[in-house]
């Protein structure tokens, strides 16, 4: 293990996460197999609080899942598994002529640097800069993931009467 390695060990464990070499944190395709974990997840009422979104039926998350995320060739959806088990999801999708990033975990996987793991991985795979997010403004955790993702606040957004805090990650220097 090299000095560097050791160091971002010791980081994540304070964090409460896992190092790399350990942890078992993984992105995939979405299945049709994926989508009962992610409803169950979804309707999660701490979940749903956190992110001010109002769970859907289930006849409308499957009809959302089927066309607009699994059936859109634009969207780029992919499973957030831990030791092979469906932990959430990673969404990228085009709106208003703009890329947005979304994310989902299950509560068991919140708080142990899942996240993390799983969204930087996903922004090697999503090349589009710039790539917004519009988390809920008072989700202090997912406002910091973005941020220590290089996202920055670029203003405030309303969905319904909840604030939402715009986030930008924008095109490296020399790109774009």
């Amino acid at each position: 293990m090299t000095e560097r390695s050791r160091i971002d060990a010791h980081s994540d464990r304070r964090r409460g996460g896992v190092p790399d070499e350990d942890a078992s944190v993984r992105l995939r395709g979405v299945t049709e197999r994926d989508l009962e974990a992610l409803f169950a997840y979804e309707h999660d009422p701490e979940a749903a609080r956190r992110s001010r979104f109002t769970p859907r039926p289930r006849d409308a998350f499957f009809r959302h899942w089927r066309e607009r995320v699994l059936g859109d060739p634009d969207c780029l959806a992919r499973a957030v598994t831990v030791d092979g088990e469906v932990a959430g999801s990673v969404v990228s999708w085009t709106q208003e002529g703009r890329r947005f990033v979304g994310y989902w975990l299950g509560r068991p996987y919140r708080g142990r640097g899942i996240g993390t793991r799983a969204l930087g991985r996903f922004l090697e795979l999503e090349p589009v800069r710039p790539l917004y997010a519009d988390p809920f403004a008072g989700n202090t955790a997912s406002v910091r993931l973005l941020e220590a993702h290089g996202f920055e606040r670029a203003g405030t957004v309303r969905h319904g009467t909840d604030e939402h805090v715009l986030m930008v990650l924008a095109a490296p220097a020399g790109q774009g």
